[in-house]
């Protein structure tokens, strides 16, 4: 009995072996074939007009995701401001939305780090448009790199570009807001990992929690002043800024969505859809929220068993075989 148990064992870790280069290999060559059931909609979902006469305010707003959520609120009739450091970036994403869409983009050279930078930028945009109805605080910096490597320099030039920067911005406006009586929609865009941590990107994941930190205190706070305040938490979406400094050789990003049950990454389309909605009339009554938007990557990641995803039926037949024969507790 104790001879077949070892074979089985054996046999099962071969199994397992196999299993996982088999699809590896898959993966490599086409993606889990579940991906199919998931195909993303990127086109706008909001009915045309959602942000008419509005002002929105999105800070990295030349790149990235910050330039898919402000063509999308473009394209819904909002007039947009842009902001960050650099300004021949910024310009050229203005010009290219307003022309798409029609609709007046602002460019704004706005470094958030210094709060004498954010309340020029705030001077500048309330001559342009006014105080904005909708700030999405999407500016971020990252870098892959362990911990012990850290400088002080480093640790500071994450954390001051997004919790300190966010919190300038924030700040600056929601006064300025308070003082005219005017509402707005607060959003910030975060990540998975501000939630559960994660070793060698500490800086970010320390600031993007003080960010959640943040937005949650004051939508209870400012709620009376007709202020709302949200989080997204993005799973991976590809965009050659974040990817180039998260995953310079491309080695994670296979590995990655092999731990996204939907089977692929994230459409920058996707988060702009979300992004407008949640800073809409259409989710007025949404305030202190956090909505995770990640394919079911972060409760993959957490479950102590899901690995057992990767158990083929034959697997399962011997794990069985042996479950049965084990005696006692």
């Amino acid at each position: 009995m104790a001879a077949a148990m070892f074979r089985r064992g054996v046999e099962l870790k071969s199994f397992f072996r196999s299993s996982w280069f088999h699809s590896s290999a898959v993966l490599q060559q086409s993606g889990p074939p579940q991906q199919r059931f998931f195909a993303p909609a990127e086109g706008v979902m909001l009915p045309a007009g959602s942000f008419k006469d509005r002002v929105a305010f999105i800070t990295g707003g030349g790149t990235g995701l910050g330039k898919a959520m402000t063509t999308t609120l473009s394209q819904l009739g909002a007039q947009c401001v842009i902001a960050s450091r650099k300004l021949d970036v910024l310009q050229q994403t203005a010009d290219e939305i307003s022309t798409q869409t029609g609709n007046k983009v602002h460019a704004v050279q706005c470094d958030v780090r210094d709060p004498h930078a954010v309340a020029n930028c705030v001077d500048q945009m309330e001559t342009l448009t006014g105080l904005p109805d909708v700030i999405i605080n999407n500016a971020a910096g990252n870098f892959v790199c362990p911990s012990e490597r850290l400088s002080p320099n480093a640790w500071k030039s994450i954390t001051d570009i997004v919790l300190n920067g966010t919190a300038f911005i924030t700040l600056e406006l929601g006064k300025r807001l308070i003082q005219q009586q005017k509402g707005a929609s607060f959003l910030a865009i975060t990540t998975i990992y501000a939630e559960s941590g994660s070793g060698f990107v500490v800086p970010s994941a320390s600031a993007k929690a003080g960010v959640e930190a943040l937005y949650k205190s004051l939508a209870a706070e400012w709620g009376r002043y007709g202020h709302r305040f949200n989080i997204i938490q993005p799973g991976p979406i590809r965009t050659k800024g974040a990817f180039s400094r998260l995953d310079p050789t491309g080695v994670f990003e296979k590995s990655m969505i092999g731990r996204i049950p939907t089977g692929r990454l994230g459409k920058p389309g996707e988060i702009a859809n979300l992004a407008a909605y949640m800073s809409s009339d259409y989710a007025t009554w949404m305030s202190g929220a956090v909505i995770r938007f990640d394919g079911g990557e972060y409760v993959s990641m957490a479950g102590e068993f899901n690995e057992l995803k990767r158990v083929t039926p034959e697997q399962w037949k011997m794990m069985e075989a042996m479950i049965r024969g084990t005696k006692g507790s």
